[in-house]
């Protein structure tokens, strides 16, 4: 019988973790099923060469790092701006935002983000059990695609009236309707911008992570909800 060497577990798990990923997620990300990622992250054993380098890149860290003692690793940082809150069944009343360019926050996270990233904290129930209040979502601050290529997807979304959801995208009579997990459609929207979602981060999430959330001056609740 061979004794396993230990110290050669990989930390694949604990990074994706870090990510705000699921194993299906790291999975598509080096197209693999998510049992791959399953076996992969349950091992005592090396990572095969060929998957190394590509669930390297997609975590944002060097192929020795799957290895690393915590320890001896300098994690990757990233600052985001806080825009506010996106809706999962209530709504922000356009007339109390005054979000400054900047954001109203800036978010500090172990986890290498591109550039052009903007943060949502989550309002609401309606997204469950995909999405919790109090998680935050990391988009792109411009809209990169056509909004019809983001049907049955779910997104950030703020409507031509100013409201801002997380909602799931679909093709209506006249415009578009939003819909989510447990609440009423909203129907015959017409969207002004579409966030597409890079990465969320859960509530416990933030709580859990080496590096949490920094938060300054606690405007957030400056902003008003009242009911969808």
């Amino acid at each position: 019988m061979f004794d396993i060497d230990c110290g050669m577990k990989n930390r694949v798990k604990e990074l994706r973790e870090a990510k705000g990923w699921t194993q299906t997620d790291l999975g598509d990300a080096i197209g693999v099923q998510w049992q791959t990622i399953s076996r992969i992250e349950n091992s005592h054993t090396r990572i095969m060469p060929k998957r190394e380098m590509p669930i390297a890149d997609a975590l944002g860290v060097t192929p020795d790092d799957l290895y690393r003692d915590p320890e001896d690793i300098e994690e990757p940082t990233s600052t985001v701006a806080l825009m506010g809150f996106v809706g999962a069944g209530a709504q922000i009343d356009p007339d109390f935002e005054q979000t400054p360019p900047e954001g109203l926050d800036q978010i500090t996270l172990r986890i290498p983000l591109p550039g052009d990233m903007i943060a949502f904290q989550v309002k609401g129930i309606s997204m469950l059990p995909r999405y919790d209040e109090g998680d935050v979502i990391i988009v792109w601050r411009e809209q990169k695609r056509g909004t019809d290529s983001f049907l049955g997807e779910e997104a950030a979304v703020r409507t031509r009236d100013g409201r801002r959801f997380l909602k799931t995208i679909r093709r209506g009579a006249r415009g578009y309707t939003l819909e989510s997990w447990n609440d009423h459609p909203i129907e015959d929207q017409e969207l002004e911008w579409v966030g597409e979602i890079y990465v969320t981060i859960r509530a416990n999430q933030l709580r859990r992570m080496t590096n949490q959330i920094e938060r300054q001056g606690g405007v957030q609740g400056q902003l008003k909800l009242k009911t969808a």
